[in-house]
């Protein structure tokens, strides 16, 4: 029996690198994608409690089923783990996401939130995305990388609650695989006044730029991208700061 897959993504199904990591690895792998409807960036692991999801079939081959889904990224995860998939799968895949997901980017990414929320409910997981926000980005260069991650990350267990984010840089060709620690860095200028449309409200255009926090590190997924390497960062869910930890467990 070929390995199963469940793919979703921040993008929508009918995004081009969704389509491009299906075609990738079907080959190998038999393939559920539930993927929202429409883009649903900066969602994170954001989840619908109030209206109804909607989903919809649109794609059925052998070892393929494509649904969309009218809610977020971990809506979509949540969904298909209940209702979707066909036997357990061996690896939940976000992306291939249109746009870098490195640093403080992960903490807002609905590529992210595919992954961390399939790594809560215990499954392995891997996240894609390539520094390219255009929805005609060639995601050629990837397929190897890709391949080999995916083969690596089912073959290897990894340990629960954890997951993988790994950031193409923009470059037709890769220096090489860089394991990374997350880069210290945060979102500065972030709102643009616009035009009120109408009197008694004010109205503001979400915007921004990331500010490297430490542009000197050379251990960073940041530092990695931008010396053309394909960053990999082991991502764990437990938010807990040991060093805090000891040190506040010996004032109480």
């Amino acid at each position: 029996m070929r390995p199963y897959i469940l793919i979703s993504n921040d993008d929508g199904y009918a995004a081009g690198g969704i389509n491009f990591l299906v075609d990738v690895l079907r080959a190998e792998y038999d393939i559920l994608v539930v993927a929202p409807e429409g883009p649903r960036s900066g969602f994170s692991t954001a989840f619908t409690s109030g209206p109804p999801l909607a989903v919809q079939l649109v794609r059925q081959e052998e070892g393929l089923e494509v649904y969309s889904c009218s809610g977020t990224p971990a809506d979509c995860v949540k969904i298909a783990l209940n209702r979707y998939v066909r036997r357990k799968p061996d690896l939940v895949v976000g992306g291939i996401n249109h746009g870098d997901n490195s640093s403080v980017n992960s903490h807002y990414s609905g590529t992210i939130g595919v992954v961390g929320e399939a790594a809560m409910q215990g499954f392995p997981a891997v996240a894609f995305s390539l520094c390219d926000h255009s929805p005609n980005a060639d995601f050629t260069p990837l397929r190897p990388y890709v391949l080999d991650m995916v083969r690596r990350a089912i073959e290897m267990k990894m340990p629960p609650f954890t997951c993988w984010n790994v950031n193409f840089p923009l470059q037709p060709t890769f220096k090489g695989v860089k394991i990374c620690r997350m880069a210290k860095s945060r979102w500065i200028k972030e709102i643009v006044d616009c035009p009120a449309p109408r009197r008694g409200s004010k109205y503001y255009w979400m915007a921004g730029e990331c500010e490297e926090l430490e542009p000197e590190a050379t251990d960073t997924d940041r530092w990695a991208l931008a010396h053309g390497y394909v960053a990999v960062t082991p991502t764990t869910l437990d938010n807990t700061d040991y060093q805090q930890y000891a040190l506040l467990s010996d004032c109480w």
